[in-house]
């Protein structure tokens, strides 16, 4: 890992106190992660026993509340105050777990360092990203500010990051998704540690972004030969990266082996049941997968008899459903030669979003919308509500023009059209029983009242598969996929003519996305609503969509049948967006890898 280069800090490993650098990289014995809770200390994970060697990528999969995360945190000292982590975690034969003061801080960022899921909320707001990484820099090696300065401009190039220059310069908001991940791999990478934890890297990002990101952590594990620690719940990206894999499952590891044998003969029923809940991109137009899983409610436990939850069909039977009155109608969403613009702020100039798009949405159609961040995939659906003035062209939804229409026009568009937000947790009022978000539509719409009011409200939570007693928590009371479910309640509320779903799955576990999938399919057969499904993951959008459109840049390059797009995409950017798709087969995923670098290198595109 030393460098002769001037302009990269030189590691003196006589002067490492404590490492043997010929002991492995990273040996875990008994590690156990506790929190201290109203009394009690409460496992998040028990007894873990695992190594990492130098340039090797070891993956950590399981649910959410497994302890993948907390138990990797526990190697820098990085649980909240009232955690405690006991065991052995040597690095190179030194101890970690107990290391405080200046010991501790040796070992963070040049020893170990963590990519965070989330680069928004981990580096600083008020400093620039150049200033984090010099300031990273300077606090482990004797460098001048314009040496650090150097090697800071020197790791945003190695990233890939566009205009480094200035960009070392910007705030992180300044940044976009890709761009603030790739800002936050140069400073984890800044001291070429020897181990690199890497929390859901490319959970929020574009599966071309995604793509990037990961050839360059293969690039630059090859290069420093670091290890890594995969945290992730994307078994695409797993297939892609790793060497091994461990499966946590309640705190425990349930099962381990090399990618090779976890992928292609797993043995423990949990490690079965997550791969079966993946979708795998081009099975299902292939007629390799069925469409249609079954639907298991989420983290409930048994009901009482009186509040059995009944069948989906059964429940939205009793209500008088909209589903043959919309066949033989005409198209519900009709754009013609569009254009969306956000206006003037500042010194902002109005900016095009959308430029002169055309596509149509029949009754009980799914189409698919996917594309890069920024491409306008969301400005489309948010046109769809009445939220953003049509600047030009014509839109009509559920027989509404939205051009030039006026606020008092789009009132009944209100109860034609419903929505399911990206993230529920924060779509949803924090200071509402989720009983009365689900209601809020029908009492301001049907003027429903008292027990006619809660009835429905009841008969919602039936159809989505939550017990009727949830009614009366609040959100943050819920897990992920449960608030989930809330959401597509309220959403289907007024048994709209349209539902747009924006992201609906990006941040849940794929069991409980598997879960959600199939309740959304089982609902939209038994209600016949049109839905606009906006979506990074081709995967997801290729298991509910009859149709896909792909946006680029605001303009949309290329639209047809749904196996068509996956297996013959006739635009060169539609090619590079599904090569990019990562599949849960690792040698499958090899061979996508080569394809996808042959028609980058071919395009002469990243």
């Amino acid at each position: 890992m030393s460098s002769n280069r001037p302009d990269q800090p030189v590691r003196d490993d006589a002067s490492e106190e404590g490492f043997d650098r010929d002991a492995p990289l990273l040996e875990v014995e008994d590690l156990s992660v506790a929190f201290y809770v109203d009394g009690e200390w409460v496992p998040a994970a028990r007894n873990l026993d695992y190594y990492v060697d130098a340039g090797e990528v070891l993956a950590i999969v399981g649910e959410s509340g497994s302890g993948k995360t907390q138990s990797s945190m526990s190697l820098l000292g990085l649980l909240p105050s009232n955690g405690r982590a006991t065991g052995s975690a040597r690095l190179r034969g030194k101890e970690l777990i107990g290391l405080r003061g200046a010991a501790q801080r040796r070992v963070r960022g040049k020893e170990i360092a963590v990519i965070f899921q989330e680069p928004m909320t981990a580096m600083n707001p008020v400093y620039t990203i150049g200033f984090q990484i010099v300031e990273t820099l300077r606090s482990h090696f004797d460098m001048s500010p314009k040496k650090a300065k150097e090697r800071a401009l020197e790791l945003l190039r190695l990233v890939e990051i566009p205009e480094p220059e200035r960009r070392f310069d910007a705030f992180p908001h300044q940044l976009s998704g890709g761009q603030r991940q790739r800002a936050m791999i140069a400073q984890a990478l800044a001291c070429e540690p020897q181990l690199l934890v890497a929390d859901e890297p490319t959970t929020a990002l574009d599966v071309t972004v995604q793509a990037e990101i990961l050839k360059l952590m293969r690039d630059l594990r090859h290069r420093v030969n670091a290890g890594i620690v995969l945290i992730t719940h994307d078994m695409g990206v797993v297939a892609d990266m790793a060497d091994r894999i461990l499966v946590m499952q309640h705190g425990r590891v349930v099962e381990s082996g090399t990618a090779e044998q976890i992928f292609g003969a797993p043995q423990h029923p949990y490690t079965q049941q997550l791969l079966g809940s993946v979708p795998h991109f081009g099975a299902v137009t292939s007629g390799e997968a069925d469409k249609v899983t079954g639907v298991v409610p989420d983290e409930v436990p048994d009901e009482a008899p009186d509040q059995a939850t009944s069948t989906t069909g059964d429940t939205w039977a009793k209500a008088p459903g909209r589903a043959e009155e919309r066949a033989g109608r005409g198209p519900i969403f009709v754009a013609e030669n569009i254009v969306l613009e956000y206006p003037k702020r500042g010194n902002q100039p109005v900016f095009r979003a959308i430029d002169d798009v055309s596509l149509t949405i029949q009754p009980g159609e799914v189409v698919g919308l996917v594309g890069e961040s920024g491409s306008g995939k969301t400005t489309i659906g948010r046109a769809a509500m009445g939220l953003l003035p049509v600047a030009g062209g014509s839109f009509e939804v559920a027989g509404v023009q939205l051009a030039g229409a006026k606020r008092k026009a789009l009132k009944p568009l209100r109860d034609k059209v419903g929505i399911v937000f990206q993230d529920p947790g924060s779509s949803l009022n924090p200071r509402l029983p989720v009983g009365e978000s689900i209601g809020e539509p029908l009492y301001l719409h049907r003027g429903l009242r008292g027990k006619e009011l809660s009835a429905e409200v009841e008969r919602l939570l039936d159809g989505v598969h939550l017990q009727r007693g949830f009614r009366n928590r609040y959100p943050h009371e819920l897990s992920g996929g449960q608030r989930q479910r809330v959401g597509i309640a309220r959403a289907l509320a007024l048994e709209p003519d349209l539902l747009v779903a924006d992201e609906p799955t990006s941040a849940l576990d794929v069991s409980v996305q598997a879960k959600v999938l199939a309740l959304f399919q089982e609902l939209q057969r038994e209600q016949g609503f049109a839905c606009l499904f906006i979506s990074h993951d081709l995967g997801v959008v290729e298991l509910l969509a009859s149709r896909i459109a792909v946006l680029l840049h605001g303009k949309l390059v290329e639209v047809g049948p749904t196996e068509q797009i996956v297996h013959h995409p006739q635009h060169d950017y539609t090619r590079r967006l599904v090569a990019a798709v990562p599949v849960p087969d690792p040698a499958e995923q090899r061979r996508r890898r080569e394809a996808r670098d042959a028609l980058i290198a071919e395009a002469g595109v990243s």
